[in-house]
């Protein structure tokens, strides 16, 4: 039903995932990022709630592998989720419930995690964190090629119709958050949505915290 990524870049602070599903606006329940804290996924039968549980217990210091033993241990149904978490330097944790859907599979990589359920074949997970290792470009970037690597070696076992890409930084919202929320090539069409808004993120960060040196596209109104 969903496969995902989430990673940090060790360089910029910066945290993200990209994610994709047969489901529509995946994007809008899975993935969960607070800038100098971390990222978090809750997928298969989804609980959007226990993503922020996870990023709450690793802001006060609990590591990955803690937060995600304690959220099982103290968790009703949590046989039916999977999830992931990465915080700014401990080893990154996931879990698969034991009624995950259909093939179901994680890998922990250094600074990203795989998952997925009702997947074409179990490799899915591993592609996409080799994949997210030895690309280049920014975290954004790296995601995007996480994802289509997943995407390329079988993805999930049906077809997929939504896709999303989160990226928070150093202020409170994220500085990217895409969605194609239901599309017959969701990841196609994110990295189309990605590639025209890549030149222009750092311009609308300026565009929030100085009005006055903020470009303009031209736009109706713009000025």
């Amino acid at each position: 039903m969903t496969f995902s990524i989430i990673a940090r870049c060790h360089k910029t602070g910066q945290f993200g995932g990209a994610i994709s599903s047969s489901s529509p606006a995946v994007a809008a329940r899975c993935i969960q990022a607070k800038a100098g804290v971390g990222v978090a996924t809750s997928q298969n039968i989804t609980d959007p709630y226990l993503a922020n549980i996870l990023l709450d217990m690793i802001k006060y210091d609990l590591a990955p592998e803690e937060s995600i033993a304690e959220l099982v241990k103290n968790t009703d149904f949590i046989e039916y989720r999977q999830l992931s978490v990465i915080n700014s330097n401990e080893k990154p944790a996931a879990f698969s419930g034991k009624h995950a859907l259909g093939v179901h599979s994680q890998c922990i990589g250094e600074h990203a995690v795989g998952a997925g359920n009702l997947l074409e074949n179990e490799d899915v997970p591993k592609a996409m964190v080799d994949a997210f290792h030895q690309a280049t470009g920014s975290l954004a970037e790296r995601l995007m090629i996480a994802l289509q690597a997943g995407f390329a070696v079988g993805g999930e076992a049906g077809p997929v119709h939504s896709a999303g890409l989160l990226v928070v930084d150093k202020l409170e919202w994220p500085v990217i958050n895409l969605r194609v929320d239901w599309s017959e090539t969701p990841i196609e069409d994110l990295y189309q949505l990605w590639k025209v808004y890549e030149p222009q993120v750092e311009d609308y960060v300026v565009r929030a915290l100085n009005p006055l040196s903020s470009p303009s596209y031209g736009v109706p109104g713009d000025e």
